[in-house]
């Protein structure tokens, strides 16, 4: 009988008279599985989207999101841009909110929570930072923020402080803050911070791919209050019902410009799906892109935007930034001969654009007996934990790394950052150069340029002309003559399908000896 119904189910097959799929072997054709099949009505399930969206998240207990106690004004510093330059818009549509001001201490913020200003004195700090002056009064109202700010300005803070004293007040059964970040590096760093300014016992958790899958599993089932992640690690669990994220009440989106152009939009939005509608966000960005904008749009509620200085890509003004014109095979002799002249309390940070070239610099630095540590996204995730420590605690003082560690590498004794190679583009520069001047102090950046970086001259210039540094007349020729390439490149090109003429306009545009390249 199992063959004779298995010959029939093959033979309806082959003369297409049977629907395909599991359960299809009783003779049923497509025009009577046609006759029986509903058709899913799209508009009324379109029109009953919000009803279907209150049902799902109904069962949840209300959350308090405005925790600010207000300070007289008199103790509030009311003029925003001649106290540290801090713009401040309503992204609210309609008529518009009062901006809290900013605040100038620490206990104007914090005063009601000795616990939070008990881990403050104990670390040192004296006065908070531009972003986080402004940052925490908006954030302790229950307001969505945006916050954009230059790499090492403290924005770490200006959310983890207020998140904590946010969870302090919720009722839930699960975690309640969740932290989204782009690299491992960065979400390490972050729950360095957690554990530095402790509060009432909360518990924490970092995921991140290349970790340890079961242990981070173990972590999470077994209870925690702040879940530290990168969105690909933390969609792997959330897919696989290992972790919900149904109490989460306070969103932070760090790094959200990296986390796009890492390609994390799709993990992203598949996260917020299973994170209740009324939480509190919060994004910080180095850049203000579409891209940005977009994702503040889609997931940010009536949202305040926090910008120090300028919302235009700029390095910060406290490293002291020199551009050197090179020949490729000259860089090794630049290297070598700015680690002969290091000072001892000198901490570099070497960056190169590919993992091999790291190794290779690495070897030939410790083959001349230099100690170094190198940072790539091939090693080993205990081999990078060990290099960053090493680097951080100071038994090596030079560090060679890829882009991996343009962000989230937190060492605030950074002296100098060496560009070895040109990054992809200025944005990479900008980033790799806020791994100095930190928290304070004063930094120094030394790059490279041979003649094939030549496409981001122009942009290189207005980086520099931003954050008040000179422009060396050997980058503007550069930029001169690509420009005038580009033309000639343009004005020659065939019409139709492009191609072939763009080398020869390279060659011809480098001639005139080799030490006129540019």
């Amino acid at each position: 009988d199992a063959q004779l119904k298995a010959k029939d189910m093959i033979e309806d097959l082959v003369h297409g008279n049977s629907v395909r799929g599991p359960g299809c072997g009783n003779g049923k054709t497509v025009a009577a599985a046609a006759q029986t099949a509903v058709p899913i009505d799209w508009t009324a399930l379109r029109e009953n989207r919000d009803k279907y969206e209150a049902m799902k998240w109904q069962a949840l207990m209300q959350h308090c999101a405005y925790l600010y106690c207000f300070c007289t004004p008199a103790l509030l510093c009311p003029n925003r841009k001649e106290n540290n330059n801090i713009f401040v818009d309503d992204l609210k549509d309609g008529e518009k909110r009062t901006i809290p001001n900013p605040v100038c201490t620490f206990e104007e913020a914090f005063a009601h929570y000795p616990g939070i200003m008990e881990n403050i004195v104990r670390v040192g700090f004296k006065k908070p930072t531009p972003i986080q002056s402004q940052a925490w009064p908006i954030v302790l109202k229950g307001t969505d923020l945006i916050g954009i700010a230059q790499t090492g300005t403290g924005k770490t803070l200006s959310y983890l402080l207020p998140g904590f004293i946010h969870m302090d007040e919720q009722p839930r059964d699960g975690p309640g803050m969740l932290v989204l970040t782009p690299t491992r590096e960065l979400a390490l760093q972050i729950e360095t911070e957690c554990n530095k300014y402790s509060y009432k016992g909360f518990k924490s958790v970092c995921i991140y791919g290349g970790g340890d899958r079961k242990a981070q599993i173990k972590v999470v089932t077994s209870g925690v209050d702040i879940v530290i992640a990168t969105p690909g690690r933390l969609n792997d669990l959330q897919m696989n019902e290992l972790i919900s994220l149904r109490s989460i009440t306070y969103l932070v989106l760090d790094e959200a410009d990296r986390m796009l152009d890492m390609g994390f939009e799709p993990q992203i939005m598949k996260i917020i799906l299973d994170i209740r509608p009324d939480r509190q966000t919060v994004m910080t960005s180095a850049t203000w892109p579409t891209g940005v904008r977009r994702l503040a749009k889609s997931y940010l509620k009536d949202p305040m935007m926090v910008y120090v200085g300028t919302l235009d890509l700029a390095a910060v003004n406290t490293v002291q930034q020199t551009v050197l014109f090179v020949q490729e095979e000259e860089k090794k002799a630049y290297i070598f001969d700015f680690i002969d002249r290091m000072e001892p309390q000198d901490k570099v940070l070497i960056f190169v654009g590919k993992k091999v070239k790291a190794d290779d610099l690495s070897s030939d630095l410790c083959l001349q007996g230099v100690a170094v540590q190198s940072l790539h996204g091939d090693r080993e995730q205990c081999d990078r934990e060990e290099a960053l420590q090493d680097f951080r605690d100071g038994r090596v003082r030079i560090l060679v790394a890829t882009d991996l560690a343009s962000r989230g590498l937190d060492v605030h004794d950074i002296t100098h950052v060496f560009n070895y190679d040109f990054p992809r583009n200025v944005e990479e520069y900008v980033h790799r150069v806020g791994r100095t001047g930190r928290a304070g102090r004063s930094g120094a950046s030394i790059t490279l340029v041979t003649r094939e970086d030549w496409r981001v001259a122009s942009e290189l210039i207005t980086i520099l002309e931003r954050s008040g540094q000179d422009v060396p007349e050997e980058l503007v020729l550069m930029a001169e003559r690509y420009e005038k390439h580009q033309r000639e490149k343009a004005m020659f090109a065939p019409r139709g399908r492009g191609g072939g003429g763009g080398g020869g306009g390279r060659r011809g545009s480098f001639r005139g000896g080799s030490d006129r390249w540019f």
